[in-house]
């Protein structure tokens, strides 16, 4: 059982490196359009099922409270939490909308539709990236090996080399966790000056 633990870590190291060793510029091109955003009085809305629909939880509470540094809040709005708004477009719509309702809803021109999908096929993120697209918001997809349908919509795709769900979300939060850090030191310098 040992080695399989080192095993399960190694793979995860592997896929993490390779993706940051691949996407690297398009990361801080991400940070960018993040801060441009953001600084432009626009917000994220991010989204995903499942797991993911936890990476976009997770990532958008480290923008709108806090993640290294003591600073203003960050707009940002994870689509999954809100059980009344899910349940209402599920049960008298379809399950596929309840993130394409929502953008319609509140999304504006100019802020950043974040979806994430390890598959990179499901059919609500999909769907929420088309009327982003139609909307004028920036899509910024979060997917596994190949993108899937979600790359067709992707003004910034982040597509990790695995097919092993496991490691695809791995990387995705490691991911989360730099665009965090980006935006903050594009936005706030000052306060990494003692580094």
């Amino acid at each position: 059982m040992k080695k399989i633990v080192f095993d399960i870590l190694n793979e995860s190291l592997s896929v993490k490196e390779a993706f940051v060793r691949e996407n690297a510029d398009r990361i801080v091109h991400g940070a960018d359009r993040i801060a441009t955003c953001l600084t432009g009085g626009h917000k994220l809305l991010l989204f995903g099922n499942g797991g993911s629909a936890a990476d976009a939880q997770h990532i958008a509470a480290e923008f709108v409270n806090r993640f290294r540094i003591e600073r203003a809040p960050l707009a940002a709005i994870a689509l999954t939490t809100d059980t009344s708004v899910l349940t209402s477009i599920g049960n008298d719509y379809a399950f596929d909308e309840i993130f394409s309702k929502q953008v319609r809803a509140i999304g504006q021109p100019d802020d950043i539709a974040l979806g994430i999908s390890t598959s990179g096929n499901s059919p609500n993120v999909v769907g929420a990236f088309k009327v982003a697209r139609e909307m004028g918001l920036v899509t910024v997809g979060l997917t596994g090996q190949g993108g899937g349908k979600v790359a067709e919509y992707s003004d910034i795709l982040f597509a990790v080399g695995s097919a092993v769900t496991a490691r695809i979300q791995e990387t995705h939060i490691t991911l989360g966790h730099m665009l965090c850090e980006l935006t903050d030191r594009i936005l706030f310098p000052s306060a990494f000056d003692s580094e």
